[in-house]
């Protein structure tokens, strides 16, 4: 059948005439603010959210292999009592991220950013507030779900349809960036305050600094949300059509935007026509969008980052550094994801995605086969890692995180929020957020269980589902650099795959 809207996009200007616009100052502040958002999911993802609660899961009995030649008496008692902890953070966030989405079409990306930033500002206040196991810290628990679920389905979306063409990879990959940093100076936060001299607390007291951290940062997002300006795109779909072409004009630093405003003003007629997101999304034309929406969140979480985070801290503390592991582990390998990112921003938006996916993928895989080799026999208790094996070790870790952080850390956020039609985008989102979720908790859960099973076969485990999202993008993932985000549907049909599925016709569903 035909979309009302559909003749609009078929003849739209940016295919006879280039985007306009350059990296502003506006542009600039504007991404730096929307993405406080992203510290504080950094601080209360799996690593931070292990030590920032570190008092939390010692009240439910012993969670994490903390003690020196324990392993096999953990393995044999504790290990089942770990799966599921994280649910209790990330199940709420998904649902979160599936309310967001007709909040985020209909009220606007600012508003979920602010929701998330309120919902933040009270959970942190009960976590304040908790000092034993109470329903006040259960309730604070599931409220930085519901923060985290608003906030990682809105702030992508945010930053991709902000930026200019030839600068949304790196746009976006502030958004890894903001997480990175978050996640390494709450550590470095939760650290000091818990063993370093003389700023050293008790179990509790350090526990309600780590949550003044993030309550802090909550304000302040709430602080800059509010001058965030609405993109564009959000104001032209919901009818103001002047005031998005003057914030359009004011991001891209030119008043010459006439191209890029007539393709927001088409892609909103087409997105007025469709009422149901949540079943259009499953049309055919539709297809590629939503299998990458899967697959790319998916595959971030299996290569086995968090683990590898968490296997770190145990190696640090096998090699008797005791309470330092945390410090040394979460240092070394949140300092790699911060370089690595900042180094990948400059060059995503030359080399392409594909590229950085498919380099870093080899890299990770080649690092887990080599921790698997070094580690045959080496999993248990009294680990006789040799000095020199230790080092080794280390940097092969450390250069897996610096190909994660150039690869899937920050593109399995842009793809799907870049790739999406306007009428579906904010639904795509939310769909890429729910698997994220999904599979991170799933893979923190799991790491010490499966260690106990497979030992250092668990890491050729991860190997191989590298291999195969590697595999996956070199086939099925089609370049989107330089395509604005209102002409997507035209890589689908050029790809030699997803032709034969998009429909010639992209009216069609």
């Amino acid at each position: 059948m035909k979309m009302g809207g559909e003749a609009g996009l078929n003849n739209m200007r940016a295919e006879q005439e280039v985007h306009q616009g350059k990296l502003t100052i506006h542009l600039l502040i504007t991404c730096i603010l929307a993405t406080i958002g992203g510290l504080i999911l950094g601080s209360v993802t799996v690593p931070g959210l292990v030590t920032a609660t570190e008092g939390y899961y010692e009240m439910f009995g012993e969670y994490i292999y903390i003690k020196e030649n324990n392993f096999e008496y953990y393995c044999k008692y504790d290990a089942r009592m770990t799966f599921g902890v994280f649910l209790i953070v990330y199940l709420p966030g998904i649902g979160a991220a599936f309310i967001a989405s007709p909040i985020t079409r209909k009220y606007g990306h600012k508003k979920s950013i602010i929701v998330s930033a309120a919902i933040f500002c009270v959970s942190a206040a009960l976590l304040l507030a908790s000092t034993k196991i109470t329903s006040t810290i259960i309730i604070g628990q599931v409220l930085l779900g519901l923060g985290i679920g608003f906030g990682a389905q809105a702030i992508p979306l945010y930053l991709s349809e902000i930026a200019p063409t030839h600068f949304r990879g790196g746009s976006n990959f502030m958004f890894q960036l903001a997480i990175s940093i978050g996640m390494l100076t709450t550590n470095i936060v939760n650290y000091a305050a818990r063993y370093l001299e003389p700023w050293s607390l008790d179990i509790y007291k350090g526990y309600t600094v780590s949550f003044g951290f993030v309550a802090a940062l909550a304000l302040l997002m709430i602080v800059t949300a509010i001058f965030l300006t609405e993109t564009p795109n959000s104001l032209v779909h919901r009818g103001s059509k002047e005031k998005g072409r003057e914030v359009l004009e004011k991001l891209r630093g030119t008043e010459q935007v006439e191209a890029e405003f007539q393709d927001m003003v088409a892609a909103s007629e087409l997105a007025s026509t469709v009422k149901t997101p949540f079943r259009s999304i499953f049309w055919r034309k539709n297809r590629p969008q939503l299998v990458l929406a899967i697959f790319m969140p998916m595959f971030q979480s299996l290569t086995g980052i968090n683990s590898l985070l968490y296997y770190t801290s145990l190696l640090f503390l096998n090699m008797g550094y005791e309470r330092k592991s945390l410090l040394y582990s979460s240092v070394i390998i949140g300092a790699t994801l911060v370089l690595s990112t900042m180094l990948s921003m400059t060059v995503v938006d030359r080399f392409g995605r594909r590229v950085l996916l498919i380099s870093g993928g080899l890299v990770m895989l080649i690092c887990q086969i080599i921790i698997a080799i070094i580690l045959v026999g080496k999993v248990g208790d009294n680990q006789n890692l040799s000095r020199t094996l230790f080092i080794v070790l280390i940097v092969v870790i450390c250069l897996f995180a610096l190909a994660f952080g150039w690869s899937w850390g920050p593109l399995a956020w842009t793809i799907p929020s870049e790739i999406f039609p306007l009428e579906i985008r904010s639904t795509g989102q939310s769909i890429a957020v729910a698997v994220n979720f999904i599979f991170t908790s799933f893979v923190a859960d799991s790491f010490l269980p499966l260690l106990c099973v497979l030992k250092f076969g668990l890491f050729l485990f991860y190997a191989g589902w590298i291999l195969v999202m590697t595999i996956f993008v070199s086939m099925f993932l089609p370049e989107t650099k330089g395509v604005s985000i209102h002409d997507m549907a035209s890589v689908w049909r050029k790809h030699w795959f997803w032709k034969k599925i998009v429909p010639a016709q992209h009216g069609i569903l």
